[in-house]
């Protein structure tokens, strides 16, 4: 019993320092975003549908048993828009230049065609002079314990292509995800990762790929791309 007790809060702190690490890397990406001197950073999310909320809309992490919030009013935002609201409330609130940009809040129906999705991205690139997006969106899920196929190597194949894309700043690998793959492969970002490839289709960025790991048994990448 012993023994069992001591691995446990082993693998539990391996899970701290992951999500220490994770959180550091979404920090950094997302302080990054003022460097570029954006006019507009537009927070992109999937979603069950297509939406554009308010910069100061609220959301909650209630329902997921957590006793947090961000924003004012009643809760309304997408799990995936809650998160980016609070990485750019915590890493950009106090950055230089805050006055200069205003914000958008975009929730994508995850299962959006990806022509859809390329055009959304297109138009938020031409909107004003100077776009920086936030792009919100989970990779597979099949890594989960106690899910049928689980251990899918199909999973792991799609993420690693997901995070090559990512780390080469290459739109054109993620403009082509196949939806279809999205339900089989529990993906949820597909959809908010092509808006990215929309805007940034025909642009030279570099990109550096911060955090690459399944902490909570779901694939999180977080990377950022530049000119």
């Amino acid at each position: 019993m012993a023994g069992r007790a001591e691995s446990g809060e082993g693998a539990e702190a391996v899970g701290d320092a992951q999500i220490l690490r994770l959180r550091s890397a979404c920090g950094a990406a997302v302080a990054g975003l003022a460097a570029a001197r954006p006019d507009l950073i537009a927070v992109v999310g999937g979603a069950p549908e297509t939406a554009e909320y308010e910069a100061s809309a609220a959301g909650s992490l209630r329902d997921f048993g957590i006793p947090f919030g961000v924003g004012s009013g009643d809760a309304v935002l997408p799990l995936s828009l809650t998160v980016g609201s609070w990485l750019v409330r915590r890493f950009l609130t106090a950055e230089a230049g805050r006055e200069r940009w205003r914000l958008r809040l975009l929730a994508v129906r995850q299962s959006r065609p990806a022509a859809d999705c390329l055009r959304i991205g297109a138009e938020l690139a031409a909107s004003v002079p100077r776009v920086a997006l936030l792009v919100m969106g989970d990779g597979s899920a099949r890594k989960i314990a106690g899910v049928p196929g689980a251990a899918d190597p199909a999973a792991d194949a799609y993420d690693a292509a997901v995070a090559a894309a990512f780390a080469d700043a290459d739109p054109d690998r993620l403009a082509g995800l196949d939806p279809a793959l999205d339900r089989e492969l529990m993906v949820a970002g597909r959809a908010a990762w092509q808006v990215l490839a929309g805007a940034a289709a025909g642009r030279r960025l570099h990109g550096e790929l911060l955090y690459a790991a399944a902490p909570l048994d779901v694939s999180y990448l977080v990377a950022s791309w530049a000119t």
